[in-house]
């Protein structure tokens, strides 16, 4: 029966005056109307940007809750445990509400309230100073979470600074240059919902990154008879529901890839047409075998002598897995032509060496079924994702930042950010201004003690500026801490591959929304926003006011409003110019409601671009098009403009004119046609790349097996070696910025150390008792948990937990940390005496989780008290010598506690952390590349500077762009 007046969503034309019952008052027997005004935003807890609805109470302003958006493409009006927990951040007694600046030493909890006025004032001062001296590769901006995808870039190319770093290569760059060197798109973006069989290495991207989005899909594939398969040596929620859980040694999953790609080649279950036309055979055959001939015939054999050593029967052994297991899944894969959708992420490409190699292998099987943009296969991600182009594109910035990407990592996907420590400590360079947005590197990165060190060094980092909602590790030792929004008090517009088709999400201040609503003029987010919570939109916007206040720079021009001369750009011009000229069907979907393209975006929180996503390789490039480019057919059948970096990258051919984005090609010849093809050199699916044989690695140039510096079979078991999985996360959490939610903590905050029984009886470690294990720089001391859900002879700890403060009250929430104190080897105390320093940094907890008093009077019903353990602190840096992905997973020692251990103990020798550190960075082959590039031109990478920037300095030959001696 259903009940009149009831529906699944209130409707959009209700939402800024929708009445409902109280919930609690009706449970009492009392009808209590009240009236909300619905307000859409996007949720900033993981990178999903889900939409949400924030129910505004009209009577008393505050945010009563925040549930799905219904018309928003990715989430479907479905949210994860994350995306109403923005309400306890919103609210949370502890976030930081004004500006701070310290008042004492760095990092001793000393702090002066400041107005934003003074922050401004100083900050941009000293940006300005440094770059008219000469030093502004002395500023850097380091994110986490980015949130929007285009605002900051254009703030850096304004800038004129290669000032740019990111998380990514202690995230994910392992996988993305396993995809690139392929197809020239980082990442894949799979149709879960119309595939055959899904294809799953780690649960990560599915319990973290797009998990909602993702999830539901999967679902949908399930129940139309989708085969589930998931590769993970830990038995996940993911994994707990598939039909094919495959716990494989970390590091071999190559192997298993390569094993079903031999399977599929053997049974002739493979997608012939599709190869033929779409994949740079010729080349891998000539590079290859040069025995073959150069037809198609050849390729079949010369696969199957590629890869003769990968039967199912060595699979079986080198991945522990059933060999009758890997053929029924080659089967499977066999029968889903077209059909077959997969990711990897982080799991391994982001914990092994040679990892990379796993994305590599994996899109091979994609390539093999022919499940390239297909519906129910994968496609690239850049089709289903979408950046509008900001209003007054600026300029690339012509210059390079050698402390982000060192001449050792020319294939590095991201920035080399988990090295900075060692890079400062080391004289290759110094901070004069140096951001951390959303980023706790104290708390998130390896080798956290070294960062510690570096941030408490002033000659090394001259004033650090941390802009974030709440305290974290790091922003403890903060010059300036700046207090930013959380998804429901800031602007952002984003957009993500979570399925196929394309659509933009925009995250607004709900409070700015609702005070508009009700007819107040708002300048600034920060006067409406709890406390003066800012947003970094108009904070960038203000600061170049203050980094060039005369305009000399060329700075402030592109902050100006093209309606009020001289002023600052507003947010509400700066995204109505947007949503008007960048997103193709916006303006007339706005105009069919009679709004503008803004006020549709303010009223619906998102939109679906028009148009047909499939095979975006097939679309035909119109003759005229190439005419008017000047596009030239080269042999290959690439059609390039002449002058463009072509396919070796060579900058003295091309005067360095080279566009910043792209490699001047614009299609190739398929059968007579030329079609819009991959952004790659020879605009094809690179089996075999070129670019990592002319850049130093030519034994990876095919897919291939790289054995991981944690194989298994070079461990010492009896001694209690074991590998350390340290990547996984539970999916109710949020990397640090969880530590703010109540109700996020209360659902998760066990932090035990995932154990085989069989290992637990080896090593002689107790139901739930302590283990110490050691890494090559020290060790920490956990809890046990026996589980057979994870494969023997590993062991795994989330890195979601381990928070801790330095302070009573202060320097971390208390729903999630716990008081520590530090001390460091040369006997600096942080926050109380530590016991037994010596040469050694040594963390140990004082108190656990506890109630507190607070103006929420949930903080005294607390009633967990496991803060969990700071476990990265002990895991030197290990940068991958290709991809430059720092390889998470740790050959460790596992044992029981020993008399004077403590739960939580943390013991790090930074000595020893500078020595590994030295080691990995040998393995690197160092560049310049082919005409003497510092990195492949074609190869993305984030704030691109200008094709002059690329030209790796020669002795007595300036870099264009720079001054010389900069």
């Amino acid at each position: 029966m259903t009940t009149p007046g009831l529906t699944n969503y209130p409707p959009p034309e209700r939402w800024d005056d929708w009445e409902e019952y109280d919930a609690q008052e009706w449970a009492h027997g009392r009808r209590t109307r009240r009236r909300f005004s619905l307000i859409p935003t996007t949720c900033f807890n993981c990178e999903a940007c889900c939409g949400l609805l924030a129910y505004v109470d009209k009577d008393t302003g505050r945010i009563d809750r925040l549930e799905g958006n219904p018309h928003h493409p990715a989430s479907r009006g479905r949210n994860c445990a994350k995306g109403p927990a923005t309400l306890n951040q919103v609210y949370d007694p502890e976030r930081i509400l004004y500006p701070l600046k310290r008042a004492g030493r760095r990092g001793g909890g000393e702090w002066e309230r400041i107005t934003w006025d003074r922050a401004l004032s100083e900050i941009g001062g000293r940006i300005g100073t440094a770059i008219r001296e000469g030093r502004g590769q002395e500023v850097m901006y380091h994110v986490g979470r980015p949130g929007d995808d285009s605002f900051i870039e254009r703030v850096l190319h304004a800038w004129g600074l290669d000032a740019h770093n990111s998380h990514t290569n202690i995230c994910s760059s392992g996988a993305r240059v396993g995809y690139a060197a392929w197809m020239g798109f980082d990442r894949p973006s799979p149709d879960h919902a119309n595939a055959d069989v899904i294809f799953l290495i780690s649960s990560h991207l599915e319990a973290g990154h797009y998990f909602n989005p993702h999830a539901q899909r999967i679902i949908e594939g399930q129940q139309r008879g989708a085969k589930v398969i998931c590769v993970d040596p830990r038995l996940s929620n993911t994994a707990s529901m598939v039909d094919h859980w495959l716990p494989a040694w970390p590091g071999t999953e190559p192997v298993l890839l390569l094993a079903l790609a031999r399977l599929l080649l053997e049974a002739g279950t493979w997608d012939r047409e599709f190869v033929r036309r779409w994949v740079n055979w010729e080349t891998f055959l000539r590079e290859t075998r040069p025995d073959l001939p150069v037809e198609f015939a050849s390729v079949g054999p010369a696969l199957l002598d590629l890869y003769v050593d990968y039967t199912p029967e060595r699979a079986a052994q080198l991945c522990g897995l059933d060999e009758r297991q890997i053929r029924r899944i080659g089967e499977l894969i066999g029968n889903a032509l077209g059909r077959f959708s997969s990711h990897t992420w982080r799991a391994s490409g982001a914990g092994n060496e040679g990892g990379w190699q796993t994305a590599r292998c994996l899109w091979l099987l994609n390539v093999l079924t022919g499940s390239v943009g297909t519906t129910g296969g994968t496609s690239p991600n850049g089709w289903n994702k979408f950046i509008p182009v900001p209003p007054k594109p600026v300029h690339p910035h012509d210059q390079w930042n050698d402390i982000t990407w060192p001449a050792e990592y020319p294939l590095a996907h991201h920035e080399l950010s988990m090295l900075l420590p060692h890079f400062l400590k080391e004289g290759r360079g110094r901070l004069d201004t140096y951001f951390t947005r959303v980023y706790n590197p104290v708390w998130t990165n390896p080798d956290g003690f070294s960062w510690l060190e570096v941030l408490t060094d002033e000659e090394l980092v001259g004033c650090h500026v941390a802009l974030t909602p709440s305290w974290s590790e790091s922003a403890w030792f903060a010059d300036y801490v700046l207090p930013m929004g959380v998804g429901a008090e800031r602007h952002d517009v984003a957009s993500y591959e979570t399925h196929t088709g394309r659509w933009i999400g925009f995250r607004q201040p709900v409070f700015k929304v609702f005070a508009e609503q009700q007819g107040r003029t708002v300048e600034r987010t920060w006067q409406v926003n709890p406390g003066e919570v800012w947003e970094e939109n108009e904070w960038w916007i203000d600061l170049a006011f203050h980094i060039d206040p005369d305009g000399s720079l060329g700075i402030r021009g592109h902050f100006e409003s093209p309606e009020r001369p001289g002023r600052p750009v507003s947010v509400d011009e700066y995204y109505e110019h947007l949503f008007t000229h960048s997103v193709p069907g916006l303006p007339e979907a706005a105009a069919a409601e009679g709004l503008s393209p803004l006020q549709y975006m303010r009223r619906h929180g998102a939109f679906e671009l028009p148009g047909d996503q499939h095979e975006l390789h097939e679309r035909m490039v119109p003759e005229q098009e190439l005419d008017t480019a000047g596009a030239v057919r080269e042999d290959d059948g690439v059609y390039r403009v002449p002058g463009t970096a072509g396919r070796h990258d060579n900058l003295e051919d091309i005067g360095g004119h080279m566009p910043f984005i792209g490699d001047g090609s614009l299609g190739v010849e398929i059968d007579g046609v030329v079609r819009a093809g991959f952004p790659t050199p020879s605009r094809k699916l690179e089996l075999y790349s070129e670019m990592l044989r002319d850049w130093g690695w030519p034994e990876y140039a095919v897919p291939t097996w790289i054995p991981s510096h944690v194989h298994w079979e070079d461990l010492d078991f009896p001694a209690g070696e074991r590998i350390l999985i340290p990547t996984f996360r539970l999916p109710t959490m949020i990397h640090t910025r969880g530590g703010n939610s109540k109700w996020l903590n209360e659902i998760s905050h066990g932090h035990p150390l995932w154990i085989h029984p069989s290992d637990s009886e080896e090593l002689g470690i107790e139901v739930d008792g302590l283990v110490r294990v050691s890494t090559r720089l020290g060790w920490f001391v956990i809890r046990a948990w026996r589980t057979e859900g994870i494969r023997p002879g590993v062991v795994g700890a989330s890195h979601h937990m381990g928070r801790w403060r330095l302070d009573d009250t202060r320097g971390a929430q208390r729903w999630s940390s716990g008081r520590v104190g530090i001390t460091g080897p040369d006997g600096r105390a942080y926050g109380g005496a530590t016991d037994g320093a010596g040469q050694k940094w040594v963390l140990r907890q004082q108190a656990a989780v506890e109630p507190f008093a607070s103006e929420d009077p949930d903080s005294e019903r607390v009633w967990w008290s496991d803060a969990g353990v700071h476990q990265n602190l002990t895991f030197p840096v290990q940068p991958d010598p290709v991809s430059g992905m720092h390889c998470w997973l740790q050959r460790v020692t596992v044992g029981p506690a020993q008399p004077d251990d403590r739960y939580g103990d943390v013991v790090v020798d930074t000595a020893r952390s500078t020595e590994v550190y030295r080691e990995w960075l040998a393995k690197a082959r160092p560049g310049p590349g082919p005409g003497g590039l510092r990195r492949p031109l074609w190869l993305a990478r984030p704030v691109k500077p200008a094709a002059t920037a690329y030209r790796a300095p020669q002795p007595g030959r300036p870099v264009p762009g720079r001054p010389s001696g900069v």
